[in-house]
């Protein structure tokens, strides 16, 4: 199969969280598993890092291989999902996977993943292990897909293990309170494997700590480190991160990382992992600003920064997947505005018709 072809063929397969929603969710790590013996237990051939939380999990791994990167250290990064190519979940220095790697693992193993029928997300976790153990990474961020505990990049023993903060997300697989969340969540909380979490938050606190103890984990909240750190991700919101990602810098054993590293990988993430859609100003005049928050809490922190920014008139672009919950995130926009409402190109997406009819509830001006 050509490249486009693999693609093609591994969205057809179990359907795709991002494109179907709560029919793609596998609350099972029994394929994943069977997959790594196959592939000789890549993910044991590398040390790594695992990242998890409701909000900031990706900024904070992009910081965490941006640091690694200055320090000398080859550097495997998985995130999910992608804005654009396919190839932006798997990188090694900042550099995608090749297409022709994608293509190539995909046609070897065919055979097994149409007849154990792996989802589309247990094939790319799977690869993106087995081309980080090719590479020979110094160590690997893995960024959690969704949840923490039944996620399949669960299968990984890191060095450290961290999570961001517990917000009201993806709650029809996770739970409907946040100590439901959380304790998903804390299922990347490994045995005597160190644990940062970047936020303590008083309602779900005691969840990390008992898990922690159960698993002999020392754990480190975040919180108390006063110091701010600059960093080339724009957004007030990245504060909490890059105290997220030094804190897990200080606890990560046996690799040489000094301040300068940490400033300069601070200074330089865009340039060293090539994120995007963060805050990503796209222009200047007039300025135009894209951020993939998509949650109550990651909005609001974007709104508010907006806030911020001088503007005479504002427009907006908005487009939703159509489990969203709108009543939860609709109320946070200004009521003065120019919306335009657009579909996300997946079968998932809401009807650019369907949203702006939803919204007759709240505060636009049409």
């Amino acid at each position: 199969m050509t490249y486009q072809q693999t693609l093609d063929w591994m969205f057809a397969q179990l359907p795709m969280y991002q494109r179907e929603g709560k029919s793609a969710f596998k609350k099972d790590l029994t394929n994943i598993t069977a997959f790594a013996e196959v592939l000789g237990f890549p993910e044991s051939r590398f040390k790594s890092i695992h990242v998890g939380g409701t909000n900031g999990k990706g900024s904070t791994s992009h910081m965490l291989a941006s640091i690694l990167q200055e320090a000398g250290y080859k550097v495997g990064l998985y995130t999910s999902p992608h804005l654009k190519n396919f190839t932006e979940r798997i990188r090694v220095n900042g550099h995608e996977i090749p297409e022709q790697e994608v293509s190539s693992f995909i046609n070897k193993h065919k055979d097994f993943l149409e007849k154990e029928r792996l989802s589309f997300f247990e094939m790319t976790v799977g690869l993106a292990f087995d081309y980080f153990a090719k590479e020979k990474v110094d160590i690997a961020i893995i960024e959690v897909g969704l949840g923490g505990r039944l996620d399949s990049t669960n299968i990984i023993t890191p060095e450290v293990s961290v999570i961001t903060n517990i917000g009201l997300d993806h709650t029809q697989f996770l739970g409907e309170t946040l100590p439901e969340i959380a304790a998903e969540k804390a299922g990347i909380i490994k045995n005597k494997i160190p644990v940062v979490i970047g936020e303590e938050q008083k309602e779900v606190k005691n969840v990390f700590v008992k898990k922690a103890d159960a698993q002999q984990a020392p754990i480190y909240f975040v919180s108390d480190n006063d110091k701010n750190y600059q960093t080339d991700l724009l957004g007030d919101y990245q504060k909490k991160n890059t105290k997220t990602a030094v804190a897990t810098i200080k606890k990560l054993a046996g690799f040489s990382v000094s301040e300068e590293h940490i400033k300069e990988g601070l200074l330089h993430v865009v340039k060293n992992t090539s994120l995007k859609g963060r805050w990503q100003v796209l222009q200047e005049h007039p300025k135009v600003i894209c951020d993939t928050a998509h949650n109550k809490e990651g909005l609001s922190i974007v709104l508010r920064q907006l806030e911020k920014e001088v503007f005479k008139k504002i427009h907006l672009v908005l487009g939703v997947v159509s489990d969203k919950k709108l009543d939860e995130v609709l109320p946070l926009f200004p009521k003065e505005g120019h919306y335009y409402f657009c579909k996300p190109d997946i079968p998932r997406g809401m009807s650019a018709d369907c949203f702006r009819t939803k919204s007759n509830d709240f505060w636009f001006e049409r």
